[in-house]
């Protein structure tokens, strides 16, 4: 989303993330909303059989991917198993055998964060937070309409 000219700072970004899943585990939902520079771009997916972690994990690595040059990031999750595995527990899960669930999204997600200074903050989830609202929105109208 940002570029970057020669000599000048990191970009600024501030990413809102949020995924979804009905019932979980089932069809699934993510979605990040990126602001840079005055811009705002929402991306959105779906997965047919997923879990809610998966759909946070895929938002956040989605979000970062879309980046197209390392940036300081504020990055807002109301999902307390990404932020907690990004700021805590990466560490440990490096230094033992035995790797937690979704360890391919964990593995991706930390190789997208490498090239960027992020900032990982947990939000309360719907507590009217406008882009954490609208991130919520947009992962929930990925879900199949059930009835």
């Amino acid at each position: 989303m940002a570029q970057r000219k020669a000599g000048a700072h990191p970009p600024l970004v501030t990413i809102y993330t949020d995924g979804a899943c009905e019932p979980n585990p089932g069809p699934g939902g993510w979605a990040a909303v990126i602001q840079s520079g005055g811009r705002t771009a929402e991306l959105t997916g779906a997965a047919d059989d997923t879990t809610n972690n998966r759909m946070e994990l895929t938002a956040a690595l989605e979000a970062l991917r879309a980046l197209r040059a390392p940036s300081q990031v504020m990055f807002y999750t109301d999902s307390e198993y990404l932020q907690r595995g990004m700021t805590e527990w990466m560490d440990s899960w490096l230094k033992r055998k035995k790797r937690p669930a979704n360890w391919d999204l964990w593995q991706a997600l930390r190789d997208a964060a490498r090239p960027h200074a992020i900032r990982w903050r947990w939000l309360r989830g719907h507590a009217g937070h406008p882009f954490n609202e609208r991130a919520h929105r947009l992962a929930a109208s990925m879900l199949p309409r059930m009835g």
